[in-house]
């Protein structure tokens, strides 16, 4: 069986050392197809969207820095700042719960005698706060991905143009309803 194996692993491996000495042409996606005069997507694009997604993943915010979107640093540092805090608090409360628990099963005073005087309670806080930690560690991952996938299609969509006479506007308005009234609002504008 031992031989087996070591025959069809050494054959996969001549193959391959075989295959490597012949060009190989594979389609990628990351070209456009044209004229010669064409540009590629690489020439068109001056960003780096899988550079922009591991910036990001490296130190959060850095792919907004390198995809020249400043305004979203303090959005995401804060963000990540505020997550880190509040998983800090909900840890630290639910350890010195925890303790007290213990130190009251066991008929010891406790930090928390003056607050919390039944067992009971103690455990049922301990276990809100360590749900609101395990709570806060899952949405803080999410928002931290989330800002990954964010540098990466910012990158991504720096290629295309916007025509600069689309806008998007908001404006004062006034409505007239059925009972021959009026309503005053805020109208949202296309223009193109």
């Amino acid at each position: 069986m031992k031989k087996a194996l070591f025959v069809l692993g050494f054959s996969i491996l001549a193959l391959h050392s075989y295959s490597q000495d012949q060009p190989v042409l594979l389609k990628d996606s990351t070209f456009i197809e044209a004229e010669e005069d064409a540009e590629l997507f690489e020439e068109v694009s001056e960003l780096n969207p899988q550079r922009a997604a591991l910036l990001s993943a490296i130190l959060p915010g850095l792919g907004q820095v390198y995809n020249k979107q400043y305004w979203k640093v303090p959005i995401v540092l804060g963000g990540v700042a505020t997550f880190a805090h509040f998983i800090s608090y909900n840890n630290k409360v639910y350890h010195g719960l925890r303790n007290a628990a213990i130190l009251q099963s066991k008929n010891l005073p406790n930090p928390y005698q003056s607050i919390i005087s039944s067992e009971s309670s103690l455990v049922r806080n301990r276990d809100t706060f360590r749900r609101n930690r395990d709570l806060l560690i899952i949405i803080g991952s999410a928002f931290y991905l989330l800002q990954i996938v964010d540098a990466h299609v910012s990158a991504h969509l720096d290629e295309f143009k916007v025509n600069d006479r689309l806008a998007l506007g908001i404006e004062p308005s006034i409505q007239s309803t059925p009972l021959f009234s009026q309503a005053v609002g805020v109208s949202f504008v296309l223009k193109f």
